[in-house]
């Protein structure tokens, strides 16, 4: 594809910009001196170290009291973990679908570790349809599917990321 204006215009800004960046910077002479007596003054205005221990002391008691507080069983004696915590372990069941005429299909990305070999579909009794059966912990994912081992094509069902670091068309996926 032969670059267009847009090109020149952002390779032009971008000569602006380092040429600005360049440009010599003149400080006061009289600068780090300022800076110093004010580093000192501010030191000799300081109250003595054992009033910041004792106050980091108190926070972090206070701090250690609270998520004691958290771990104890609830009233009704059941020692379950707060619900917070407890829903972050959970993982949901999430059924990839992909539909393509190949001869193998397979799902790359972060949930993975972007391994091919990882996550292949399965073709399914629809014909041309390759589904997969997923465990996956709420968040957000980034993935893509390689088919037939060579070509790259995201998930027209979900949608795009904004950027890929590897060039192939990304898709996100978000578990709730």
């Amino acid at each position: 594809m032969p670059a267009d204006h847009d090109d020149e215009l952002h390779d032009e800004l971008l000569r602006r910009v380092v040429a600005e960046l360049r440009r010599p910077v003149h400080l006061d002479p009289g600068l780090d001196a300022r800076a110093l007596r004010a580093i000192r003054d501010d030191q000799r205005r300081r109250p003595p170290a054992r009033r910041h221990l004792w106050l980091a002391g108190t926070a972090l008691a206070a701090g250690l009291l609270v998520a004691v507080m958290l771990r104890l069983p609830a009233s009704g004696g059941s020692a379950e973990l707060p619900a917070v915590a407890a829903g972050t372990l959970e993982t949901r069941h999430v059924e990839i679908r992909l539909s393509a005429p190949a001869s193998s299909v397979a799902v790359v990305g972060d949930f993975n570790d972007w391994d091919p070999a990882a996550t292949p579909l399965q073709p399914t009794a629809d014909g041309g349809v390759w589904s997969v059966d997923l465990q996956l912990k709420p968040g957000r994912y980034h993935y893509t599917f390689l088919i037939d081992g060579r070509r790259w094509e995201g998930d027209p069902s979900e949608p795009r990321a904004t950027k890929s670091d590897f060039g192939a068309p990304v898709s996100v996926l978000t578990v709730s």
